[in-house]
């Protein structure tokens, strides 16, 4: 989504644009039901639809965010990992099963898997791996006790 392709494209269709702005403008003051809603979506997929944007550049869009969103989570539960290692509550499941908590992060895993499930406020990031954070910090959760 080059800057350049958008002012091109503005250049060239100013007028489709204020007619489109002018419309969603008159369907959110006037209509007051979902319906509202569903008027303003079409107008602007219409709009994305009449610029040339195809469904898999929104689509690489929203991977790219995601995957960079996700990335960063990951990098910031392993920095609070280190951190919160002395706060970790142990949780022996008796079957080999075990569940780390701190006041941001829960692990559970299974001992001698080489993977353990990570979830970091609320919001769960998977399967990961086992590294050499991750072992750290269970083999610290496990010195705190249960």
């Amino acid at each position: 989504m080059d800057p350049a392709v958008w002012s091109q494209f503005i250049r060239e269709n100013w007028l489709v644009i204020v007619i489109a702005l002018v419309l969603l403008f008159a369907v959110i003051n006037l209509v007051k039901t979902v319906l509202k809603w569903a008027i303003v979506i079409v107008i602007v997929a219409g709009l994305f639809i009449y610029s040339g944007v195809t469904m898999d550049q929104l689509g690489n869009a929203v991977n790219k965010v995601a995957d960079s969103t996700v990335s960063t989570l990951k990098s910031e539960a392993q920095e609070v990992m280190l951190s919160e290692a002395k706060e970790a509550k142990y949780t022996s499941g008796g079957d080999g099963t075990f569940t780390i908590t701190t006041p941001n992060l829960e692990v559970k895993g299974t001992a001698g898997e080489d993977k353990v499930e990570v979830t970091f406020r609320g919001v769960s990031l998977g399967k990961w791996s086992v590294t050499d954070t991750t072992k750290t910090f269970i083999e610290e959760a496990r010195k705190n006790g249960n």
